[in-house]
């Protein structure tokens, strides 16, 4: 019997423990439900900043490190933004974002091999992966086992390793057979199944983890029959990246029980999900502080440095706000920083935190 879990006997029928995973998916549900009820809040912009997340994430978790002005111009331009044009895109950053705004945007539309195949030229303009030449727009070929590896080259550590070349096709026909079969199945574990089993084929030569994250992308979109992404699964496995190389490593070497899988994949969903409603929270508090200052008469210079505050957040602006920080924001004099402040402080904009003398600072008065 083989290492891996494609070598053993009733692959690719995988099995998990119900009982275990009827509390956190229905936590995920739960927290994703409280998020769908806040979706209007969810501007343009916003959902363009998810995005922008969700592509130097998914990049990151790679080892790959995204320039996020060129990620923010390839996603303005492409969802008719203004900030379109501001910043050169790289053909490869660019595609990316194709890839995951296809994958949302066009969610109903089949997934097949030659879908596939754009979504890999996307990621690869140029027939190269850093200095290697690759296979583009092509699944793998040849006889050198595809492995993932971490460590000095000729010297690193094997944690996997996909099928043979030769069975690629096969696996891929039956995946994308499962795929287009409607199963009486939870979409949440549809989704995390889909990551996995793409990820375990490991049908190209690179980019296999950021397809495999955009096809789970996909199928949570198919589920939620909602074409814009409310939150970013891939800035979360970043963030608990080992632990998702673990948890894959561990159950990619098992008999076919990915019960330890669908668990981590639910909570990560859920704390994803929960980063977003807190992302909700901040904007709805935001649109209500504007709301009842919007007979204030303001200047340009207070806008920005009050919109700063905002975004950090209630206690988010460390130390508070001082005469030398607002005149750092503004680029103003000490006299004027000084009359801004008194002005705001006069408009109940701004409280003064506990302190005084040299120390003097303050905080926003947020609605209730």
């Amino acid at each position: 019997m083989g290492q891996y879990i494609w070598q053993k006997p009733g692959w690719p029928k995988f099995r998990w423990d119900s009982s275990e995973l009827l509390k956190p998916l229905g936590n995920a549900r739960h927290i994703q439900g409280r998020l769908f009820m806040k979706t209007e809040y969810l501007g343009l912009g916003e959902q363009a900043e998810v995005l922008v997340e969700e592509a130097i994430m998914t990049a990151a978790i790679e080892g790959e490190k995204l320039n996020p002005d060129s990620v923010r111009s390839s996603v303005a331009r492409r969802l008719g933004l203004p900030e379109a044009g501001l910043s050169p895109v790289e053909r490869h950053v660019d595609g990316l974002v194709q890839m995951l705004l296809d994958a949302t945007g066009n969610y109903m539309k089949p997934l097949d091999d030659s879908r596939l195949y754009g979504w890999h030229a996307a990621l690869f303009p140029t027939g190269y992966s850093g200095i290697k030449k690759i296979a583009v727009g092509k699944y793998r070929s040849g006889n050198e086992p595809m492995q993932v590896v971490s460590g000095p080259e000729g010297r690193g550590a094997v944690h996997y390793e996909a099928p043979p070349s030769g069975q690629v096709r096969q696996e891929m026909k039956r995946f994308l057979k499962w795929w287009k079969t409607p199963l009486e199945m939870d979409g949440l574990l549809r989704a995390a199944i889909a990551h996995f089993w793409f990820v375990s084929i490991h049908p190209f030569e690179d980019g296999n983890g950021r397809i495999a994250r955009a096809v789970g992308d996909m199928a949570l979109a198919q589920d939620e029959k909602k074409g814009w992404r409310l939150y970013s699964m891939s800035s979360q496995i970043m963030k608990e990246q080992d632990d998702y190389y673990n948890v894959l490593e561990k159950t990619s070497k098992g008999d076919g029980d990915i019960t330890d899988w669908l668990l981590w994949f639910l909570t990560c969903l859920e704390r994803a999900v929960r980063n977003s409603l807190d992302r909700v929270d901040l904007v709805m508090l935001k649109a209500r502080f504007w709301q009842k200052h919007a007979q204030e008469s303001l200047s340009q210079r207070q806008k920005k440095v009050i919109n700063r505050l905002l975004d950090a957040g209630p206690g988010g602006f460390e130390g508070g706000l001082n005469n030398k920080k607002y005149k750092g924001m503004t680029k103003v004099s000490p006299e004027t920083a000084k009359r801004d402040l008194a002005d705001l402080l006069k408009k109940a904009i701004l409280v003064k935190r506990a302190g005084g003398g040299r120390s003097t600072s303050y905080e926003l008065v947020w609605p209730e």
